[in-house]
């Protein structure tokens, strides 16, 4: 057959005929058959990867609108979450705690408790530093040695 097919090779290069026209035809039409049930398996293999796109496009459709239900949900829940911090704390500033996450709502609120802990010992230490006793200081009677008679009788006129 390798013979066959040099010879015919050598004929075309030679500007000839071929010698047998109806076995190229017949090779012809066997390849164009198998070309067209390559094709008919290739539409087959396009039409069923199609539907599977399409399934997939409605799936991804799906979870795009779950997720969108789930970021509501959870920006509500954070919500509450945050309200429930604040009731919980009143040591500390509700502006102070914030964030769209349990976990961004933890961390402010560690970070105001630090803030409010770090401003209670500096009052703290404020006050002791000026620390005033409390009360009237105590009461001694006025020392009326170094006064004069006149001012004796003044002051006792005064005090009645």
């Amino acid at each position: 057959m390798e013979n066959e097919q040099e010879t015919e090779l050598e004929v075309q290069e030679q500007g000839q005929e071929p010698e047998n026209p109806a076995r190229d035809n017949e090779a012809l039409d066997r390849e164009i058959e198998s070309g067209k049930a390559a094709i008919a398996e290739l539409k087959q293999a396009l039409a069923v990867k199609e539907s599977e796109i399409t399934v997939l496009n409605q799936s991804l459709e799906e979870a795009k609108k779950r997720l969108d239900e789930a970021g509501k949900s959870l920006a509500t829940a954070a919500g509450a979450y945050r309200e429930l911090v604040v009731q919980t704390n009143p040591g500390v500033l509700a502006e102070m705690i914030n964030g769209d996450s349990i976990e961004k709502i933890n961390e402010s609120l560690q970070s105001a408790r630090a803030v409010m802990e770090r401003a209670r010992r500096e009052v703290e230490a404020e006050a002791a530093r000026v620390r005033v006793p409390a009360g009237a200081p105590q009461r001694a009677p006025m020392d009326l040695s170094a006064l004069t008679a006149r001012e004796k009788i003044q002051y006792g006129l005064e005090t009645k």
